[in-house]
């Protein structure tokens, strides 16, 4: 047995987390690290019998107790949310790699059930350049055979809060081996209660994440349990079929119950896992181009499809024009609505109303229908968006003055640009100079106006740009330290377009300095977006291309700088992401 050593790492929000870490024997070659997550109610302790039948000697092994499980701390079964929970797997894949010495790109991860949703979760939304997946059983789609039990626990938790669910599961229905069944019954470290809040977000996570599993490029391994009592196959298979890995495999293997990693029959498993990972080490590291997904691709198909007009006639014909004129009626009665009609639903003035929150219109009708527009998923996005744009600038800020660099700020395209002077505001780091630039005179004159009532006339100045303009960018006096591109490319589908303005940034940023950007890898209201809103630009149909954070992030490496940090919103809809400028 390899020898293993009990260790704690810090989560991002300063929950110390426990983890086993199996080092490499001395005089053994390195090759890379193996990251094990365990299912949902178990722990690491679950899983120490992989890193012996796995024999994969050369690899460093780690295995967390997510929190809320096993010697993890935390009411058991529950985490503030899913997010927090896929976010935690980020800091831990890191924290292992740190530990191994090797880079993100040299980690392979094994995961299932529970563990399988959140490091599928983790793949989509943070787009990590491992080495390879494993994925045995996902939950994608749990069995609760009680008629409509997932309707009735979301109701149950609005009306009652956050309350506790039991596992039906017994022992005996999760493996045929009797060792595994005698001790998963006298664990005292198995959990079986769950927050609901968690496992309502794991039925709607999962099914975002099948539905656009095109998004995870990284090689994976699947391994589906024949006879799984917990979970549907359904789900399971259109994820693989969906996956955009050009190197993935499934297997199906009869008669396996759920705890596909500890069923009794596992050699012939646990041999497909190893052929997969040494294949994949043995390998050069291979990524698949996304910068020219613009051209083609399942993100351009969508776009064409939201594009394509309707047959007036159509039952979703009648459908989207029922919406539009609903949506007229509400621009006479709400403010937000009647600002978006006037400016455009994409505008600086919009989303600058957005950010301020406050429910205007005509009487209590107007105002309620503007607080119903306030509050749709989009919007309620887009302001946790501009928390994250500020919480990544306040850190880049303090990260630049720790370093003894200059912090000259530019935000290329800034609508009125109160994020970028709220986040200032409020941060402890004064910055040395502030530029906003934005094509539109509107956004110039009212990004004026608020510098000038913060008091921040001394360091900023809005001058009207064009972000897309690569020389006018790289010409930029004082040269910007720290660069702000928030909210501008996903209204652009063309990466040629993206890549000219990112070129310019980092024309003007110097080595070391930082990059704070934005990406939409998921939005649930695309159809309504494009068929009942108008953008700025002429009042046309304001039709989105989604790119992946996979395809963001090769756009901003190819222009020279390297993703050090991310934040996604819980519906995983708005991501923004800090990036140092490379030599």
């Amino acid at each position: 047995m390899r020898r293993v050593e009990e260790r704690s790492f810090r989560t991002f929000d300063g929950v110390e987390l426990f983890y086993r870490h199996w080092p490499v024997e001395p005089g053994t070659r390195k090759a890379g690290a193996i990251v094990l997550f365990h299912r949902g109610h178990e722990h690491s302790g679950r899983m120490m019998h992989l890193v012996d039948e796995l024999g994969l000697g050369e690899f460093e092994f780690f295995a967390w107790d997510a929190r809320g499980h096993g010697r993890s701390p935390g009411p058991r079964g529950f985490s503030p949310s899913l997010g927090t929970s896929v976010r935690d797997v980020n800091d831990f894949v890191e924290h292992a790699a740190a530990q191994a010495g090797c880079a993100v790109e040299d980690v392979a991860v094994i995961a299932q059930s529970v563990g399988a949703v959140l490091v599928s979760t983790w793949l989509h939304d943070y787009a990590p350049r491992i080495r390879c997946a494993v994925l045995a059983s996902p939950a994608f789609k749990v069995k609760l055979y009680v008629p409509f039990a997932r309707p009735g626990l979301a109701l149950m938790q609005k009306l009652r809060g956050n309350f506790y669910v039991n596992s039906y599961v017994k022992a005996k229905f999760l493996t045929h081996d009797p060792e595994r069944i005698a001790s998963y019954e006298s664990d005292p470290l198995i959990s079986r209660p769950i927050s609901v809040n968690i496992l309502v977000a794991l039925y709607e996570t999962a099914e975002r994440i099948v539905a656009d599993a095109n998004a995870i490029t990284v090689p994976v391994q699947l391994l589906v349990s024949g006879a799984d009592w917990v979970v549907h196959h359904g789900p399971q298979h259109e994820f693989f079929d969906k996956l955009g890995s050009p190197v993935k495999e499934r297997h199906v293997i009869p008669g396996f119950f759920h705890d596909t990693l500890g069923e009794r029959d596992r050699a012939p498993v646990v041999e497909k896992i190893r052929a997969f990972v040494t294949a994949r080490f043995a390998e050069p590291r291979k990524f698949v181009d996304l910068t020219n997904a613009h051209l083609s691709g399942a993100t351009k198909e969508e776009s064409d499809r939201l594009a394509a007009p309707l047959s007036p006639l159509s039952p979703r014909g009648l459908y989207w024009s029922a919406t539009r004129a609903s949506m007229k009626l509400g621009g006479a009665l709400s403010e937000g609505v009647k600002l978006g009609h006037e400016t455009g639903f994409d505008s600086g003035s919009t989303l600058d109303y957005v950010y301020r929150n406050r429910p205007a219109g005509i009487g209590p009708i107007g105002r309620l229908i503007d607080r119903n527009y306030l509050n749709s998923i989009g919007w309620r996005g887009i302001r946790q968006r501009k928390i994250h744009v500020e919480e990544l600038l306040r850190i880049a800020t303090r990260r630049l003055r720790e370093e003894g660099k200059p912090v000259r700020v530019m935000d290329v395209a800034a609508g009125h640009g109160r994020y970028a002077l709220e986040a200032i505001d409020s941060g402890e780091v004064r910055p040395d100079s502030i530029l906003l630039r934005d094509y539109s005179d509107i956004n110039v004159e009212a990004g004026a106006k608020l510098i000038k009532e913060k008091g921040l006339g001394d360091i900023a100045r809005f001058v009207k740009g064009d972000a897309f303009d690569r020389a006018s960018l790289a010409s930029v006096d004082p040269r910007p330290t720290l660069a702000i591109v928030s909210g501008l490319y996903e209204l652009f589908p063309d990466n040629e377009m993206v890549g000219r303005s990112l070129a310019g940034i980092a024309d003007a940023v110097p080595e070391g300095g930082m990059l704070v950007y934005t990406g939409q890898p998921w939005h649930p209201q695309l159809e309504l977006i494009a068929r009942a809103l108008t953008s700025h630009r002429g009042g046309a149909a304001w039709v989105m291309r989604r790119r992946t954070q996979a395809e963001m992030d090769q756009l901003v490496e190819r222009a020279g700088f390297r993703k050090v940090a991310q934040r996604i919103d819980e519906w995983g809809i708005f991501t923004v992401s800090l990036a140092v400028r490379k030599a």
